[in-house]
């Protein structure tokens, strides 16, 4: 097999990048659910309680097994907060209640972002399932177009994660602005909740990293192919 100095020196580090920054999630979200919130709120009531601070009502949450499988559902308008996460009162849980609050928060107030990553949603699922074998078809068939349609899926890919990206860090703006005025946590617990969230964010700076390093050494492999 040739040498690839783009996947040595461009794919790796950011796959790299990617593992540390879902390496330092979990371990924020372990330190940090060790920290108890001083008035013994827990996850589920501090997602209530951002969205009665946000005006938004006809939100339900509800609890999911797994570890950090928690999300807004906009098409259900349903938050659902993982085992660790929904009845326990940490700093962590909290954080992470709120942030999903926040995406709530988002779809009652019809935030642009959010709309047009659920929009692309169909497409996106379309070019994450086909992208990869398209290319590899093209590649073992010498079909330069089939690699080039499934390059075009795959930058739906990459588009929908760098939309990704200010609707997670919008929802973390929102939570923890609401957090510090309303008293649901002390002061000094945000700066904890913080960095929960901040790690988190890091995981899908990470992802785009990677799609990003990939499409480029795939287009400079497709235009390999055509030399």
């Amino acid at each position: 097999m040739p040498f690839d100095p783009l996947y040595l020196f461009l794919v790796l580090p950011t796959m790299i990048f990617a593992m540390w920054a879902q390496f330092r999630v979990t371990s924020s979200f372990k330190k940090y659910s060790a920290q108890r919130t001083r008035n013994g709120i827990t996850g589920a009531q501090a997602a209530q309680e951002v969205l009665r601070q946000a005006g938004v009502s006809g939100v339900q949450i509800e609890r999911i097994r797994g570890n950090l499988t928690d999300h807004f559902d906009p098409r259900t308008n349903v938050i659902r907060l993982s085992e660790n996460v929904c009845d326990t009162a940490s700093v962590a849980a909290v954080g992470v209640a709120a942030h999903e609050a926040g995406h709530a928060i988002q779809y009652a107030n019809a935030y642009f972002p959010m709309k047009l990553r659920a929009a692309i949603i169909p497409i996106t699922n379309i070019g994450s399932k086909l992208s990869m074998p398209l290319i590899l078809l093209g590649m073992i068939f010498s079909m330069t177009g089939l690699i080039n349609i499934g390059i075009i899926l795959f930058g739906i890919v990459v588009l929908f994660q760098l939309i990704t990206l200010p609707v997670e860090f919008n929802a973390s703006r929102r939570a923890v602005k609401i957090l510090s005025n309303s008293g649901a946590l002390y002061r000094e617990e945000i700066p904890a909740s913080k960095k929960v969230l901040s790690a988190a964010a890091l995981t899908y700076v990470g992802a785009l990293a990677v799609s990003l390093a990939q499409i480029v050494r795939l287009i400079s492999m497709s235009q390999r192919r055509r030399r």
